[in-house]
């Protein structure tokens, strides 16, 4: 009975029966299906991009923590529309039951969190699925540094889980061809441009370490990020370490109350950085909450970087 309706639902969603059950790895966890989703829920707007780039709206039942539409890629909008915004904060599992949810995509510090009501164990008796960022990962486990790999992996998995895998193929190769582009920008002689993300904060600035995709995107461009060798993802540090790393750009996040310009005008007027490179020259580049964390705005963002650090005003 079990194989027959396996059957019957890959004929109405037109998967070949012999595809399952599939079975793919999330933070070390093996995450077995035994047909593809059809009731999922993601949560971030990374992460709802992720899908949606996938093709997978007509496999959702809804999202979370996207307060405003215009968080979201305008390439995406369309297709965000015809879903429902089940909170604009992270779910829970009353949430999730709501919903009727049968699958989750979301991360540690993405919804997730140690201890918290939303974990991969937590909704195993609810028969929600869980898959976990790959950036993620490192709050639960051990892994390599941040990579842009780590978001093709994403895209891969997702691709098995929801029998889309030729989709996810063809939409890694595109970005890998996107990025041999940009690679052409970098100067094949050009010592590394010394970069500092400033994330937010005034006492002390939260930047990304690292295991953190602003270090992936840094690298890809030909930066290197100041910051990248605190074994952390996101992390408060002192303004005088970031002084004595003289960075020669300083990289802003762009999201929540305070704007991008706010914190660009902070940084110019701190007293600790009027003798840093990036302040003397105004070396400014901004990027946005869904540029800076995995999903595919990250391709864009590797260009932005890339034409800011090599452009000829800059070299």
């Amino acid at each position: 009975m079990k194989h027959a309706a396996i059957s019957m639902l890959c004929a109405i969603i037109s998967c070949p029966a012999a595809a399952f059950p599939v079975s793919v790895e999330s933070c070390g966890r093996a995450v077995s299906f035994d047909l593809p989703p059809s009731r999922a829920v993601s949560s971030d707007v990374n992460l709802t991009e992720t899908m949606l780039a996938l093709g997978l709206a007509d496999r959702m039942v809804g999202y979370t923590r996207i307060s405003e539409q215009r968080m979201v890629d305008p390439e995406f909008q369309a297709d965000l529309r015809g879903l429902e915004s089940l909170s604009p904060g992270y779910p829970t599992r009353e949430l999730l039951l709501g919903a009727s949810a049968d699958f989750l995509f979301s991360g540690w510090n993405y919804g997730l969190r140690l201890g918290g009501e939303v974990t991969p164990d937590s909704l195993k008796p609810l028969g929600i699925k869980v898959y976990e960022l790959t950036e993620s990962c490192i709050h639960v486990g051990g892994k390599p540094k941040a990579s842009i790999d780590d978001f093709f992996n994403d895209i891969r998995n997702l691709g098995i889980i929801f029998n889309v895998s030729e989709r996810a193929d063809a939409l890694i190769d595109r970005f890998r061809s996107e990025l041999g582009s940009i690679k052409a920008m970098i100067p094949p002689d050009g010592s590394p441009v010394k970069v500092f993300v400033y994330d937010s904060g005034e006492n002390s600035p939260l930047t990304a370490g690292r295991y953190a995709m602003p270090t992936a995107l840094i690298e890809a461009a030909g930066g290197e990020n100041v910051m990248g060798d605190i074994e952390k993802s996101w992390a408060a540090v002192s303004w005088e370490e970031a002084v004595a790393r003289n960075p020669q750009i300083i990289v802003i996040v762009n999201y929540g109350s305070v704007s991008a310009e706010e914190k660009r005008q902070f940084i110019l007027s701190h007293p600790a950085f009027a003798n840093v490179d990036a302040v003397v020259n105004d070396r400014f580049i901004v990027l946005d909450y869904g540029d800076a964390t995995p999903g595919p705005r990250n391709i864009g963002a590797v260009r932005r970087l890339a034409e800011g650090f090599w452009a000829k005003s800059n070299r």
